[in-house]
This record gives C-alpha cells, sequence and structure tokens, in this order.
C-alpha cells in the first residue's frame, strides 16, 4: 500500500485519502534555515501591492528561488496558498528583502498549519482536515 510519495504522506480513513505535507512543511522550514517558529493567521496581506523595486535586491537569490520552487509544489495539497506563491514567483528573476520578507510570511502561516491535510473522499469531494 502506499504510504509516502513525492513530499507526501498518504493514508487511508473510512472517509477516504488522507493526503498531509506536514514532513515537507518542516523540511521546506529547515531548508530555509528559520529558527524562529513564530505562527502568522493568514499567508499573505491581500492589500499590498509588491513591485519589482519594492527593497533592496537580494545579494544570492537562490534561497529565495529555490523555497519559491518548493512552495509552488506544495500547491498542489495546499490549495489556500496558490495565489501568495503566484505573486511572489513573479518576482524570482530578481527578488529583493520585501518580497524575501513575504516568503518568510507564508512559512511562518505554514508553521501553524502543517497538520492540517487534504481528504479525497469516494464522493469526489475534496475537503480540508486536521490531523
Amino acid at each position: 500500500m502506499l504510504r509516502y510519495f513525492l513530499g507526501t504522506k498518504v493514508a487511508s480513513s473510512p472517509k477516504g485519502y488522507i493526503l498531509s505535507r506536514s514532513k515537507y512543511i518542516t523540511d521546506l522550514f529547515e531548508h530555509a534555515w528559520l529558527t524562529n517558529n513564530k505562527i502568522v493567521d493568514t499567508p499573505f496581506e491581500t492589500s499590498v501591492k509588491y513591485s519589482p523595486s519594492d527593497g533592496v535586491h537580494l545579494i544570492d537569490s537562490t534561497l529565495y528561488r529555490t523555497i519559491v520552487g518548493r512552495l509552488v509544489y506544495l500547491t498542489m495539497t495546499r490549495p489556500n496558498i496558490a495565489h501568495d506563491v503566484h505573486v511572489i514567483s513573479q518576482f524570482v528573476s530578481a527578488p529583493t528583502t520585501v518580497h524575501w520578507g513575504v516568503v518568510l510570511h507564508i512559512l511562518k502561516y505554514l508553521w501553524g498549519t502543517q497538520f492540517q491535510s487534504l481528504l479525497l473522499s469516494s464522493t469526489s469531494s475534496l475537503d480540508l482536515c486536521l490531523l
């Protein structure tokens, strides 16, 4: 039986299959070298508009690109962050300190919600659940 596939833990339940990426989020947090485990309630400030000229350009944008790429992959099981990841992915060519701050904000949101999972039920509905 399938238990773990491409960073996704798969578990069966009487209601269907539960897809969890809590370990993936933990690994993502470690890869970003985050030691501050503060959490935030929302993944993004929707009232703020970001532009390429915000902040100071990052000297090395490798970590930014890596984390944003991993966040893109994470949106398959966390559709609630899809819009936010779309916005920050627009700046991968020349990220700034402001854009990195937004990435950190999304990571802090994920830290607080890392145990939320998707339930794929036999009725073909998609539900967010807590493990």
